[in-house]
């Protein structure tokens, strides 16, 4: 059950440019321009501006067609893209900080032991000639576990826990399926018990059988285990079975935001009539 007294992130006026950027960057892009790309400069506005906070135990989504910026929301917030400006908080790292000012290196160490992700594309999030339990292993290492013996247990009950058989932790996840190599990134994304999972895309490309084997293994983990997810997606299908809460993103802004259930019930911005009407 989500504890909305509990806040887990905090996101404030994120924003990221791909370019030179000029004064007009911001006021000719967006919505109402129906482009992301300023006209005198040529700069890409991946998102500005984007503000929201997440809960303990809740799910968040963010949707958005393809070039929206909801993928550049998670890729900044997971220190793969350098946010241009913004403050991002971790309740329990130190809630005063904002973590963008932090060093790349004090980043890592904050990524490594708080924060998971799971890629659309398993190949990202998975080192594919290293073994099942290698992987899990890798990232407990990375937290600064270094117990061989407990290791190999948490691997263990982690690849139980999203539906992979112990048998298999010595094999090697190219061998896997595409299911299978989304269960074993899930496993590693959780094995330091992070704060937040981010997860881009992460049902896009499997057939609907497995994707729903896998979107019931997130729902099923996020229940048992009261985790936090920032969930991206362009399929509204997705956002419907997971999220608690939602944002709609265009353009690289925040077009709508609320309870899931309200905003594809009852959507007000044009662009998410849009896209609920769509999945009708």
């Amino acid at each position: 059950m989500r504890n909305y007294k509990n806040k887990i992130l905090t996101v404030k006026g994120l924003s990221k440019f791909f370019g030179e950027r000029c004064p007009e960057c911001i006021d000719k892009t967006g919505p109402e321009y129906n482009t992301n790309q300023c006209p005198v400069c040529s700069t890409i506005v991946a998102c500005a501006d984007i503000s929201f906070d997440v809960y303990e135990g809740e799910i968040l989504g963010i949707v958005g067609e393809s070039g929206s910026g909801k993928t550049t929301i998670s890729r900044s917030l997971y220190f793969e893209e350098e946010a241009s400006s913004g403050e991002m908080y971790l309740n329990n790292y130190d809630p005063a900080l904002n973590i963008f000012e932090l060093s790349l290196q004090k980043k890592r160490t904050l990524r490594n032991k708080m924060l998971g992700m799971v890629y659309q594309n398993p190949h990202q999030g998975l080192r594919l000639n290293f073994t099942a339990g290698g992987n899990i292993a890798e990232k407990i290492l990375s937290g600064g576990h270094y117990h061989v013996g407990k290791i190999r247990e948490k691997a263990s009950y982690l690849l139980d826990r999203s539906e992979i058989s112990v048998k298999r932790m010595d094999d090697f996840p190219k061998n896997f399926s595409g299911g299978m190599q989304q269960r074993v990134q899930i496993a590693k994304a959780i094995a330091n018990d992070p704060e937040i999972v981010f997860m881009d895309e992460v049902s896009s490309g499997l057939d609907v059988s497995v994707q729903a084997r896998v979107l019931d293994l997130i729902k099923q983990l996020q229940r048992d285990l009261n985790m936090t997810m920032l969930v991206v997606s362009h399929d509204l299908g997705v956002i419907r079975l997971l999220t608690d809460r939602t944002i709609v993103v265009k353009n690289g802004r925040i077009v709508e935001k609320g309870l899931t259930d309200q905003i594809l019930e009852d959507p007000q911005h044009e662009y998410t009539q849009l896209l609920v009407n769509s999945l009708l």
